[in-house]
């Protein structure tokens, strides 16, 4: 069973509480937990592709960590970062391989 969510609650919940029920319940709760169309793994890989693509390097730390959970190895994060390197732009690889170093 998968850890329940809770970061939305605990970090705007006050501030934006139906933001934070959207955040832990229907992104980590409902869509996250479709594992049969999507597999934990493949999500991370997702995630972290179009987090890259963004520059949203804040959230980006914490879905290589949950990628790595995961099971993406480093290897893969690393060749996934060189293939969308070519689509995203380099500064943005760059970016995101000392993000990856880090985890």
């Amino acid at each position: 069973m998968a850890k329940k969510q809770t970061a939305g609650r605990d970090n705007l919940g006050d501030f934006a509480p139906k933001f934070a029920e959207l955040n832990d319940d229907v992104l980590f709760g409902q869509v996250w937990s479709r594992e049969e169309e999507l597999s934990p793994k493949i999500r991370s890989i997702v995630t972290a592709s179009a987090l890259i693509t963004g520059s949203n390097w804040e959230q980006l730390k914490y879905h290589l960590n949950t990628a790595k959970s995961n099971g993406v190895t480093k290897e893969k994060i690393s060749e996934i970062i060189t293939h969308i390197a070519f689509y995203v732009g380099w500064p943005k690889a760059w970016s995101a391989f000392g993000l990856a170093k880090e985890i």
